[in-house]
């Protein structure tokens, strides 16, 4: 869900390389992409080989993925189980963005899928404010804590909020962080400490290669919980993941290594390991 036009903007000037990334030692940094789907409507516009090497082109160390349906995961980690880290999308295809939460079939669904597969997490999913109380959603939460896995998180303040109720020690990924201001994921993140955000289609903490003054302010309070991420939420996106790259690439190279470094791939590698996950290919 988009909430800014000018996000589109932004996000379409960067995927078509309108926004550079800066020269140097940036274009050696490892990153680890931690928002990317391969849903039913990508695998015939993207096949799988190709998806794999958009992936190594834009020197990805690791990418999360979850897709509608999981098949689509499945794809890319069989391909590729050195460089794709699997989570469990919930929905068995688009339609059930808005539907999921409320249908019991759907816990059938992730308990066959958890019992088939492994994974770091379960997500990302949409829920916001007191749907996350929903009996779904409960369950969802005791699954993952059962599986000692992440909760991956499309939602504002309010569902998060909820979610930790139901498991005050659950690990939740904030997808985008909730499109929230800095003040507001700041806020969250003082009263969370198992949780982190992704800056999935964001672009207001950057811009030309610089970082916007109060994210970096963010950033360095809280240098152990973000992550950068694409989001390939229709097929087209998976032709941006090369350009976001690099775009993530030279604003990360205005801050200093050491966080640069923690943003780029490090904070999601320390999540992955907080859950065990060990590949199985």
């Amino acid at each position: 869900m988009i909430r800014a036009g000018s996000l589109l903007v932004a996000v379409t000037l960067f995927g078509l390389g309108l926004l550079p990334a800066r020269d140097g030692k940036a274009a050696d940094l490892p990153l680890i992409d931690a928002h990317v789907h391969y849903s039913h409507d990508a695998w015939q516009m993207v096949p799988t080989a190709d998806a794999i090497a958009i992936l190594r082109r834009a020197g990805l160390r690791k990418v999360l993925v979850s897709s509608s349906s999981d098949d689509g995961t499945q794809k890319l980690y069989e391909a590729a189980p050195d460089l794709i880290v699997p989570e469990l999308r919930p929905y068995r295809s688009r339609g059930e963005l808005s539907s999921w939460m409320r249908d019991d079939t759907v816990l059938q669904h992730i308990e066959a899928r958890l019992a088939k597969y492994s994974y770091v997490g379960i997500g990302e999913f949409h829920v916001y404010g007191a749907d996350a109380d929903l009996p779904v959603l409960k369950r969802v939460v005791a699954l993952a804590k059962q599986h000692k896995l992440f909760l991956h998180a499309h939602s504002d303040a309010d569902a998060v909020e909820r979610l930790f109720r139901h498991d005050p020690q659950a690990l939740v990924l904030w997808a985008h962080s909730g499109f929230d201001r800095p003040d507001a994921v700041r806020a969250m993140l003082k009263r969370y400490p198992t949780l982190w955000a992704d800056l999935a289609f964001r672009s207001d903490h950057a811009s030309q290669g610089k970082v916007d003054p109060a994210w970096r302010v963010l950033f360095e309070e809280f240098p152990d919980r973000f992550m950068v991420g694409t989001d390939t939420f229709t097929p087209e996106r998976w032709f941006y993941i090369e350009e976001h790259a690099k775009w993530s690439r030279g604003w990360l190279a205005d801050l200093p290594a050491p966080l640069a470094e923690r943003i780029a791939y490090r904070n999601a590698e320390a999540l992955f390991a907080r859950t065990g996950f060990k590949p199985t290919r």
